[in-house]
């Protein structure tokens, strides 16, 4: 493995455990076993690491999400194909699923807010866009799209947050609880 990919690795493990503001540069390079100068080429800085780990990690949700949220005309069937997507991605890389969470809800003037924000309106975007489409066939879900994209990735990343902090078994039976929860919240 190169110098670049164990920085980002090493980067991803320790941000994921301790947060981002928590993790020194001095602590990233130590733990790669580089030094420095060695981050600064690569990365110009530790936002910079951030940045390229965010691009690469976060990309990999994203595009995730987008295939998941190819609406159909069913939208439980779409909304437990983007619950899916979600589970499935954070069991596989959950170093990651934890760090974005941890920035997420950073407070909002801090770095890692800000680094995160792009990637979570792009989620935002992508299942206000499954809640557009389905208000053609829903006429109830017009103008509600925002607070309906929120409210879903919230009660994904409660579930989510029950599996890492308590060990929820991330299957199918969570699956239909969170999208039938959501639905009932929405249609009552």
């Amino acid at each position: 493995m190169d110098n670049r990919q164990r920085l980002l690795d090493c980067a991803l493990d320790l941000f994921s455990r301790y947060g981002y503001d928590a993790v020194s540069v001095r602590e990233v390079v130590e733990y790669a076993g580089v030094t420095k100068p060695t981050l600064y080429h690569y990365f110009d800085s530790k936002r910079g690491l951030l940045d390229a780990l965010l691009k690469r990690e976060a990309g990999r949700l994203l595009t995730e999400v987008l295939v998941a949220a190819r609406y159909q005309g069913d939208l439980v069937a779409t909304l437990e194909s983007i619950a899916r997507a979600y589970f499935a991605f954070a069991q596989a890389h959950p170093a990651c699923y934890r760090m974005q969470l941890g920035m997420y809800f950073s407070a909002p003037e801090s770095e890692a807010n800000q680094a995160i924000r792009p990637f979570t309106n792009q989620q935002r975007e992508i299942l206000e866009g499954v809640f557009i489409q389905a208000a053609e066939d829903q006429g109830n879900l017009r103008t509600r799209h925002a607070r309906y994209a929120a409210g879903l990735l919230g009660t994904i990343n409660a579930m989510i947050g029950l599996h890492f902090n308590d060990g929820l078994v991330l299957g199918e039976e969570p699956i239909y609880l969170t999208v039938h929860q959501f639905m009932y919240g929405i249609f009552s």
